[in-house]
């Protein structure tokens, strides 16, 4: 499956590219940041085997519209995910989400009144505080880091990817999870993206996790070092129904480090489902 994101749907903060493969019962995969719909590529092949799988990147992200001014908040992409499953017309999908991914999907159930069929959590932003130190420090001196000489940025930019990973990503993987952010365009959409990022945002809905009324996934890498594995607890603590599997031998890019273990992991949990559906 090579990956390019032939649709495009005109959403309140930009043009959106996006895809959808297979039939069946849709899943919605969403990624994090400072990643793209990439990362689920080997994923999204093998569950179109079964399944309607729609990928998207977001706003000022991977192959979607980036600009200067743009919003690219948490509060934003919320508003974007609302607009697209309405304009996909899907009642109830699946939704497995990664990282910042997470947040937006906890925000559209709970303040967009999405309803999920089920909702896999996946090393997600969900419970403050947010980040590593880099992500950190480059969100409180983003105008400074946004300055910085494009060759400096990038390979800034290459050394932070690879610490989300525990185990080392292939060049050609590399290549393409950095190239997004290369060029003028790209490295000021970088550190908008850190620069905007705010805590609020979660602050606003991790008191109401309780609320989500579908069966819920956490599923974590066990050696994250973005988003430790304390943080899955956290978050099990605040959904109590919830059920947590540790992806072992991962960091936080689980979908790098062992994606034939995350696929059994989210096929296993999307089959509950139909079993309990056919009862």
């Amino acid at each position: 499956m090579g990956w390019e994101l032939p649709e495009r749907f005109e959403s309140v903060r930009g043009t959106v590219r996006w895809a959808s493969f297979g039939q069946g019962d849709p899943v919605v995969l969403m990624h994090g940041t400072p990643f793209s719909s990439y990362v689920w590529r080997d994923i999204a092949a093998a569950l179109s085997s079964r399944y309607q799988v729609f990928v998207w990147d977001m706003p000022g992200y991977g192959q979607s519209e980036m600009h200067d001014g743009q919003d690219v908040s948490l509060a934003a992409q919320q508003e974007v995910f609302a607009e697209l499953l309405q304009h996909w017309g899907l009642v109830e999908p699946a939704v497995i989400a990664h990282d910042f991914g997470g947040a937006v999907a906890l925000r559209t159930a709970l303040l967009s009144g999405a309803r999920y069929g089920r909702l896999a959590l996946v090393d997600a932003v969900s419970v403050r505080p947010w980040g590593s130190e880099f992500f950190r420090l480059a969100h409180d001196n983003s105008e400074a880091f946004t300055a910085l000489p494009p060759l400096l940025h990038e390979a800034l930019v290459r050394r932070y990817i690879t610490t989300a990973a525990h185990r080392e990503l292939r060049d050609d993987v590399l290549d393409h999870l950095v190239a997004p952010w290369l060029g003028p365009v790209g490295q000021a959409a970088f550190y908008r993206q850190i620069g905007q990022a705010d805590e609020r945002y979660t602050r606003e809905v991790e008191d109401r996790y309780a609320e989500l009324d579908c069966p819920v996934l956490i599923a974590w890498g066990d050696q994250d070092q973005w988003l430790p594995p304390a943080r899955a607890k956290e978050l099990a603590a605040r959904i109590p129904h919830a059920e947590v599997a540790w992806i072992g031998e991962c960091g936080h890019l689980v979908q790098e480090d062992n994606p034939a273990q995350l696929t059994a992991l989210i096929t296993g949990f999307l089959a509950a489902g139909e079993l309990s559906s056919a009862r």
